[in-house]
C-alpha cells in the first residue's frame, strides 16, 4: 500500500480519483477507468469524505464524461496531436483515449507529480513534467510541438486568481501557435463557498469564477473564445431529476463549463 499525505488544493485529485474509481466499479458504470480503481486500491488514505460527498462525485463523473467526449473527438480528428493536460492530478485520460498514435504531457506541481509516479511511469508517447501552471518551464521542457495540439485545464481554474489564469493562458498561446484549449470554470455563485464537503476538508477553497469563457479569454490578444460546454448535458445521465432542472436556465447554468479556445 502506498501511504498518501498531501493537503490543500493538491488533496482533491485524491478524492476525484476515489470518485472515478467508485463509479467504475458500478454495474453499470457511466465511466470505465481501471487505473483509478487500480490506483485507488493501493492507496493508503481515508476515502471516507469522498465516498459520502454525492456532490463531487456526480460533478466528477459529468466532467469526465464531457471531457472524454470531447477529446475523444479531437483525437478522433487530429490521430497524430499531442495533448498537454495542465493540473492533471492523479487523471488517466491518456489510457482512455489511446489510439497508439498520440503524445500526451502531463503537467502539474512537484508534490503532485512525486505522488503520480508512484503508480505509473513516462514512456515515449506519455511524459510527466513536475512544474507549477503558472510557470512556464513546463512549456520549455515539453518543447516544440509539430501538428495540431490540445490543451486541456481541468479542475484547476476554480483555485486560482484571474492573473494566475490569464498567465496560463498566457504561456500557451506564446508557445502553440493554432492550439485549441478546453478550459474548465467556475459559476460565480459558488466562489468562497464550501459546496463540495470532501474538497473543504483538503482546505481547498474556490476563488476564481466566469460567467462565459469569453470572460477568460479578455483582454488576452491572440485567442479566440469558440464555445461553452456545460457540465449540464451529462447530469440527466447520473440522476434522471435533472432531465427537468436543467430546462430551467437558471438551473443549468449553475453548473460547470468547459471553454473551447483556440490561438492564433
Amino acid at each position: 500500500m502506498e501511504k498518501i499525505d498531501i493537503s490543500g488544493v493538491p488533496e482533491t485529485m485524491v478524492q476525484t480519483l476515489y470518485a472515478r474509481a467508485k463509479e467504475s466499479r458500478r454495474k453499470n458504470a457511466l465511466i470505465h477507468d481501471d487505473k483509478a480503481v487500480e490506483m485507488v486500491d493501493r492507496m493508503d488514505y481515508d476515502f471516507s469524505f469522498a465516498d459520502k460527498d454525492l456532490a463531487m462525485g456526480a460533478g466528477v463523473i459529468a466532467r469526465t464524461m464531457l471531457l472524454d467526449d470531447m477529446v475523444g473527438e479531437f483525437v478522433a480528428s487530429n490521430p497524430d496531436c499531442t495533448v498537454i493536460n495542465i493540473a492533471c492530478g492523479m487523471d488517466m485520460r491518456f489510457w482512455r483515449m489511446d489510439n497508439g498514435r498520440i503524445r500526451w504531457h502531463d503537467i502539474d506541481l512537484p508534490e503532485t507529480i512525486d505522488v503520480r509516479r508512484r503508480f505509473v511511469e513516462d514512456t515515449d508517447r506519455v511524459k510527466m513534467h513536475a512544474f507549477s501552471a503558472m510557470d512556464e518551464a513546463w512549456a520549455a521542457e515539453v518543447g516544440p510541438i509539430d501538428g495540431p495540439v490540445l490543451v486541456i485545464v481541468e479542475g484547476l481554474t476554480m483555485y486560482l486568481s484571474a492573473e494566475d489564469v490569464a498567465r496560463i493562458l498566457s504561456i500557451v498561446r506564446d508557445r502553440y501557435a493554432r492550439a485549441t484549449l478546453f478550459v474548465e470554470f467556475l459559476n460565480p455563485r459558488f466562489v468562497g463557498k464550501d459546496v463540495e464537503r470532501s474538497i473543504s476538508k483538503s482546505n481547498a477553497r474556490f476563488t476564481f469564477s466566469a460567467r462565459s469563457g469569453a470572460e477568460l479569454v479578455a483582454g488576452i490578444d491572440g485567442l479566440r473564445h469558440v464555445a461553452d460546454r456545460s457540465l449540464s448535458e451529462k447530469m440527466p445521465l447520473i440522476n434522471p431529476v435533472y432531465r427537468l432542472l436543467i430546462k430551467v436556465p437558471a438551473i443549468a447554468n449553475l453548473s460547470n463549463k468547459i471553454a473551447v479556445i483556440r490561438s492564433f
